[in-house]
């Protein structure tokens, strides 16, 4: 337990938790210039662009290949983590955003033919275009290059 407390110290992870934050203010700044107000709630929400996850993910498999080395099992284990992290933003969720657009569409019809029947509406924006997935994972390994490797 007296390890914990050397968590600082771990330079992959505290850059990559900073490509995570940068990535969440980004988002604030950018819907800031697209809606002209300051919504806080974008830092909580999934989705938009960039992928705060895509550049936590790719900041950590940058990170371990500059420390550890780009051969090794440990850079490999982050890399397919990460592939496998951007892959469900940008696929599983953006299906699954699309199914709730269609079921909340069923729903408002519904509505119109059975007024007593209320039930919630379901979140539609649940994961990333591809784009925002490639623009996070950019930002996230070129905050690690830009880090450095943590010797």
């Amino acid at each position: 337990m007296q390890d914990f407390g050397h968590i600082l110290d771990n330079r992959v992870l505290l850059v990559a938790l900073l490509a995570c934050l940068i990535a969440q203010i980004l988002k604030l700044v950018i819907h800031l210039i697209q809606h002209g107000k300051v919504t806080v709630r974008v830092l909580v929400e999934t989705g938009g662009m960039p992928s705060a996850h895509s550049a936590l993910v790719a900041s950590l498999a940058a990170g371990v290949g500059q420390t550890v080395g780009w051969a090794s099992a440990e850079f490999a284990l982050a890399t397919i983590f990460a592939i496998i992290v951007m892959y469900d933003a940008a696929g599983v969720r953006q299906a699954a955003g699309k199914q709730a657009r269609i079921l909340n569409q069923i729903i408002d019809e519904l509505f119109r033919e059975h007024p007593t029947f209320n039930e919630d509406r379901l979140k539609e924006l649940l994961g990333h275009t591809p784009f925002q997935v490639i623009v996070g994972s950019a930002l996230g390994i070129t905050i690690s290059c830009l880090a450095g490797p943590a010797y």
